[in-house]
């Protein structure tokens, strides 16, 4: 197995950016010949990169530095009230750990939750090849987490497991019953699981102060951000020490 530091990289043309309007993007892609290992995958999440299908890349702006990478240290989270409120109002949720696959519960409901959340992105309109490729084909450290009341699917989490944590890939869910705050409900399940594979982080991807989608990951503390080649530990105001 190849180190990373023999690992060859490529880089895509600069594109609109998918979170900023005003910028332009570069993406750093790993070699998709490259053959990458747990082992291997684990060392790449550990230095900022991400998962897409059965592509690992991570931002490579020139004159950006806005995504930076955020983990949970998971053994020092800390429910706040409003998590807790939400853990009981879906106590009636039962969560099921599956294989990644592809049938027409999930694919409808993942159609559902993209026409809700991202009609003006580019995964509208989702297509069942687009989920496949996306969630399902991607590696073998994927695991679909599925939750139901009763026998109604209501999201599912998309994680992969690393040697050292879990890396949050994807959720969707029903957007009629936000109500139950199906997104926190997913992300303190995934907290969860990783504390009980007695592991130490959950990797929730990319977060940029200027994009309020991405808001949601600084409810999570304390969290750790991937600055200047360190993970640093953060549990007062992200704003104070970031900037764009």
């Amino acid at each position: 197995m190849a180190s990373l530091s023999e690992l060859r990289f490529f880089t895509t043309p600069a594109h609109d950016c998918s979170y900023l309007d005003d910028r332009q993007a570069i993406t750093l892609f790993v070699d998709p010949l490259a053959r990458i290992d747990t082992n291997m995958y684990s060392a790449l999440s550990a230095v900022g990169f991400r998962r897409s299908g059965n592509h690992i890349y991570r931002p490579y702006c020139q004159t950006c530095s806005a995504c930076i990478p955020v983990r949970i240290p998971v053994a020092d989270f800390q429910l706040k009230r409003r998590h807790n409120r939400v853990i009981n109002k879906n106590n009636d949720v039962v969560v099921k750990q599956i294989v990644p696959t592809v049938n027409d519960e999930y694919f409808d409901l993942y159609q559902k939750y993209i026409v809700a959340r991202h009609a003006d992105g580019d995964m509208y309109p989702a297509e069942i090849e687009q989920f496949e490729s996306f969630l399902v084909n991607g590696r073998e450290e994927a695991i679909f987490f599925e939750f139901r009341i009763n026998k109604e699917l209501l999201a599912v989490a998309v994680a992969d497991r690393l040697n050292h944590g879990l890396s949050a890939i994807y959720t969707f869910f029903d957007p009629e019953k936000e109500n139950r705050s199906p997104g926190v409900l997913a992300v303190l399940h995934l907290i969860e699981e990783t504390h009980r594979l007695s592991l130490n982080y959950l990797y929730l991807g990319y977060w940029i102060k200027q994009c309020q989608k991405m808001n949601y990951k600084m409810d999570y503390k304390p969290i750790e951000l991937y600055i200047n080649n360190h993970w640093i530990p953060l549990d007062t105001d992200p704003l104070r020490v970031v900037s764009s």
